[in-house]
């Protein structure tokens, strides 16, 4: 495939993705503070969840429709659902595992992208702060 057009398909998905995390996010944290419930991320928490619904279908659509090719799945799944939330990623990844009965693998990728993700923000946000 044409590197521009592949550039292109994970661009316009990426700020499809985006925008649409944005806007999610925005009208649940209305919602949200509309009605007390402020404090907990939930518009993260929901991008994150239908992040991960979304690509379960294309997964499946994926494995049973050879008209899924190359193009939309770059648009879709690295594109789309990669600028909405990443986190779909991690949850296919980790259902793959799981489905190949790599329970081991699956918890220690579970663990080692919680633990090391969080350890990892915790770190340079000292740093920064110390520093800037």
């Amino acid at each position: 495939m044409n590197p521009f057009i592949t550039l292109s398909l994970v661009a316009i998905g990426g700020a499809l993705g985006s925008v649409g995390r944005y806007v999610l996010s925005a009208l649940t944290m209305r919602w949200v503070s509309s009605h007390n419930a402020v404090g907990f991320p939930w518009g993260t928490l929901l991008v994150n969840v239908l992040g991960c619904a979304l690509i379960g279908i294309f997964a499946v659509l994926i494995e049973r429709l050879s008209s899924f090719n190359a193009e939309l799945r770059l648009l879709l799944i690295t594109g789309v659902l990669g600028g909405f939330t990443t986190f779909s990623s991690f949850g296919l990844d980790t259902w793959y595992l799981m489905r190949k009965g790599e329970w081991l693998y699956a918890t220690a990728y579970v663990s080692a992208s919680v633990g090391l993700g969080i350890l990892m923000v915790a770190l340079t946000f000292a740093w920064m702060s110390k520093t800037h």
